[in-house]
């Protein structure tokens, strides 16, 4: 899996004490190895985990090694990006997408 600079990579075993218990809101990149547009979205979320870091959590799962927490939100594309607020998803977003229109879409919930 490629790993951004600040991006933290969490389990099926970690995901609810990383994720569901967390104190600022999680954004979630589901994941995979051979995932060519998760790839061009490392240095996006990895320069957002940077500035972002006093108001969201950025980590990533990878969905090969980790298919219960996929399955459990009904992950089916790579990547898919998910916010999730006091442990509960508030918002889901599929595919690739430049730091800009990640960050006008993350205005609504951080």
């Amino acid at each position: 899996m490629i790993k951004a600079a600040g991006v933290d990579e969490v389990t099926d075993r970690t995901f609810a004490d990383e994720v569901l218990g967390a104190a600022l809101p999680v954004l979630v990149e589901f994941t995979a190895d051979w995932c060519g547009p998760c790839r061009q979205l490392a240095p996006v979320l990895g320069a957002l985990a940077a500035e972002e870091a006093a108001r969201l959590r950025i980590v990533q799962i990878d969905v090969d090694t980790n298919p219960e927490t996929a399955t459990k939100y009904g992950v089916l594309s790579m990547p898919t990006l998910m916010v999730f607020v006091d442990g509960t998803p508030v918002k889901s977003m599929v595919g690739a997408r430049p730091k800009r229109r990640l960050a006008q879409e993350l205005d609504d919930v951080i």
